[in-house]
């Protein structure tokens, strides 16, 4: 932080609201807290989630980050300029041990559609400063610069993806899962893993999350704009569906497993009040609009599925096609059928983990039982309900494979009849490492799926009342630090006109 931004956020309210302040001989004796940065995250027009978190030894073992069990002031102020010599809203919150000194601020009273500034003091030191934007209002809305991920392994790469979106300076960005890894240290990343063995318990989750939260590029991009997160596996462990566990390996009780995972991500992700976790359940799908512009629809494709048929993997597995089986559970598919049917905005845009389109492996049908290919009937009752209401602006945004991947979805698979809408999956941040350019995953059992690169980065997504167009940013290399950014294929989807257009 500069002198100057440090000087007005003294001078610019909190001293005079009655705040106790600490004198510089104090400060200087008391570690700096913010270790882990700030985040912003479900924009509304009238404002948005602040976070931050007080750890001053963010990767102490016991999970608490170097703090006592004593609650701690954290003072908070929302500016709308970035010396913050015009103060938008000020408070204080009480972050408690019970929640690893974690601060989430709902920050409500501020404008639609403008930029704001953000920032804490704890503990006599002063936090970095965050950017985020609020929603336009309803009615209004006439672009949106939107940026999604998914899939950030510490050891397989450096996180200069996350640094090339906060250059971007986007509206927003969508993390689509798998923010952490649960898996132990594997001895041949860039990077090892604290802990070095696979995470199980509360702590162990908050020391992860620390660990990857310290990382400056990953620090950059939450700071630059609001994020809306949803989950996969890793945040809990590779493969779980529900209660069900991949495996028995580590041992132990998957019911405490999940409770400890699921708190530890609402500690370190800038979540409102209504995803505050209870026991081994959280509520995280969620809808968010930006004016009348675009709907997110964010699912949950973990907690409410059926376990994998035929022992999950890509096979031929006639129990996919199974009317029963569910991938969002019955409550969070009707939510999202009923939420689409008020047709609230231009774009239907729908947040989620796995690959939505059908992608056959072999001529044989073979499919993977991961992905919404293993729950067809669920898949298809979500199609046809958003086509029966005629909605033609419908877009899936994807991450978990690690690949770039684009689609048209079409009524009917077997037949190619008719498009209905359109998906874009993210490739990952660093998992899988550096990829090669050269690799050719399409394959003429699936003329729906135009697109496939296997590169780290990101999609980005400029919507406007008329069309989206959509870039699919790559880098060369996640092994080696600072790698630039570049376009890897551009399309335009139009509005009214679902379906994949190259400009």
């Amino acid at each position: 932080m500069t002198r100057l931004q440090r000087r007005t956020f003294l001078i610019g309210g909190l001293a005079s609201a009655g705040a106790t302040m600490l004198s510089a001989s104090t400060a200087s004796a008391i570690a700096y807290p913010f270790t882990l940065g700030v985040a912003s995250g479900e924009p509304a027009a009238d404002g948005f989630v602040i976070w931050t978190r007080l750890a001053p030894s963010p990767l102490n073992s016991d999970g608490l980050g170097g703090m006592s069990s004593a609650n701690a002031i954290v003072e908070w102020q929302v500016s709308t300029d970035q010396y913050f010599t015009s103060l938008a809203a000020s408070g204080t919150f009480t972050a408690t041990q019970s929640w690893a000194h974690s601060v989430h601020v709902e920050v409500t009273g501020l404008q639609p559609g403008r930029d704001y500034w953000y920032r804490f003091r704890a503990l006599g030191h002063i936090s970095q400063v965050g950017h985020a934007k609020t929603a336009p209002a309803i009615g209004t809305g006439s672009s949106l610069k939107m940026l999604f991920a998914s899939c950030s392994h510490y050891e397989a790469g450096y996180f200069t993806a996350y640094r090339r979106m906060a250059e971007e300076n986007p509206d927003l960005i969508l993390h689509l899962g798998d923010y952490i890894y649960e898996g132990g240290a594997g001895g041949s990343g860039v990077r090892t893993h604290q802990p070095s063995g696979e995470i199980t318990s509360l702590a162990n989750y908050r020391v992860r999350h620390a660990l990857y939260k310290r990382d400056v590029d990953l620090q950059a991009a939450h700071a630059a704009a609001p994020w809306v997160v949803v989950w996969d596996d890793h945040e809990v462990e590779n493969n779980y569906a529900g209660m069900i566990r991949e495996n028995s390996t580590p041992a132990g009780d998957f019911t405490a497993r999940r409770a400890a995972a699921y708190k530890a991500y609402y500690e370190h992700m800038p979540l409102r009040s209504p995803q505050i976790p209870v026991a081994q359940n959280l509520q995280l799908y969620r809808r968010l609009r930006w004016g009348s512009l675009a709907t997110l629809h964010m699912l949950d494709t973990r907690q409410y599925r059926d376990d994998q048929a035929c022992g999950d993997g890509t096979k031929l597995c006639p129990a996919a096609d199974d009317p029963a089986r569910t991938l969002t559970g019955a409550t969070q598919e009707s939510w999202l059928l009923n939420g689409m049917a008020q047709k609230l905005g231009t774009w239907d845009l729908i947040g989620q983990q796995v690959f939505f389109a059908q992608k056959l492996a072999a001529a044989d049908g073979s499919k993977s039982m991961d992905s919404w290919d293993g729950y067809t009937a669920n898949r298809g009752r979500i199609q046809n309900g958003w086509d029966a209401q005629g909605l033609k602006n419908t877009v899936v945004l994807t991450g978990d494979v690690h690949r770039s991947w684009a689609s048209n979805l079409m009524q009917n698979y077997s037949t190619q009849n008719r498009i209905i809408g359109t998906e874009l999956v993210t490739t990952s941040i660093t998992s899988g490492g550096d990829g090669s350019a050269t690799d050719n995953g399409l394959s003429s059992l699936n003329p729906h799926v135009k697109f496939y690169k296997n590169q780290r980065g990101y999609v980005r997504t400029v919507a406007t009342p008329t069309e989206m167009t959509v870039d699919f940013r790559v880098l060369d290399k996640v092994t080696v630090r600072d790698y630039p950014i570049k376009t890897a294929q551009t399309y335009v989807i139009q509005a009214g006109n679902p379906g994949l257009q190259t400009p």
